[in-house]
């Protein structure tokens, strides 16, 4: 009892002074970890620092992903639904967080049901997708999905867009670099990504002027495929449509009219980003 009151004594003769609240700063999300931009540069949003993203980033969020996505190919499809799953478990015990990032409640409950909606279908559409093709011969014609590899993505700046453009991507076996323009969110996002089971490069996220890094991104000989989803500029999603073409990327264009991030995705998000391969099999004899 004596030194409970002893520190509470102290306590109180601690002086009243005013102090300024230390500042979060909002970092880049690399190959798992939290670097700074190499370039050192920051933005304020709503008083807090942000990172703002350099080609040199988007290079080593490139390089990143280029590594991950064969380990990521290779899991099985049980596991990946279940990294998905554990997303939507961390960002579920994070809501209030989110909430008081400026996301509404019915965005985040709504980002949480589309981590559970395409974790179900990391066992399926393969199902779906692929096929047993009739043959006119003694073989097996099998078609089979394949991811398309290294997806460079900019995002819609709602979270719901964000979640939605990440998820069928990593789903399907591709690793991303995504550009947002949302980054108390996202990097928030990331902070869940990086507890939740998901191997380091998976997922990167760049902050900053994504139309800044958007055309090396475009131009980048081993990005695969450009999401442009996020890009509301037509002239600027042009721009970018001629940088891929160079090295012949597969790119994903929204219809004019925009996307609807809280209507049913459907399984064209998935699809979009799988390749087909056909194999040939002899049988009988």
């Amino acid at each position: 009892m004596a030194v409970k009151a002893a520190a509470t004594a102290w306590r109180r003769t601690l002086p009243e002074t005013t102090r300024l609240s230390v500042r979060k700063t909002y970092k880049l999300f690399i190959g798992g970890k939290f670097p700074r931009s190499e370039s050192g540069r920051t933005y304020l949003v709503d008083g807090d620092n942000v990172a703002l993203a350099s080609r040199k980033d988007a290079r080593d969020a490139v390089v990143a992903a280029r590594k991950a996505q064969p380990g990521w190919a290779g899991a099985t499809a049980y596991n990946r639904g279940q990294v998905l799953y554990r997303i939507a478990e961390m960002l579920e015990a994070r809501r209030e967080e989110f909430i008081a990032r400026g996301v509404s409640e019915p965005e985040v409950n709504a980002a949480v049901d589309r981590w559970v909606w395409y974790a179900g279908w990391s066992d399926k559409i393969a199902q779906v997708h692929g096929s047993v093709n009739p043959v006119a011969g003694p073989y097996f014609n099998i078609s089979a999905p394949e991811p398309t590899g290294v997806v460079a993505v900019v995002a819609p700046e709602s979270f719901l867009g964000l979640v939605s453009v990440i998820a069928p991507a990593i789903v399907t076996s591709n690793t991303v670099v995504v550009l947002t323009g949302l980054p108390q969110a996202a990097i928030t996002l990331a902070e869940v990504i990086a507890t939740s089971d998901v191997p380091a490069g998976v997922i990167n996220i760049l902050t900053g002027d994504a139309a800044g890094n958007a055309p090396w991104l475009a131009s980048h000989d081993d990005v695969n495929a450009l999401d442009l989803t996020g890009v509301t500029n037509p002239e600027l999603a042009t721009e970018l449509e001629r940088g891929a073409a160079g090295s012949l990327k597969r790119v994903l264009r929204p219809p004019a009219e925009g996307i609807d991030s809280a209507a049913e995705p459907g399984l064209q998000p998935m699809t979009a980003l799988l390749e087909t391969k056909t194999v040939w099999h002899p049988k009988g004899f």
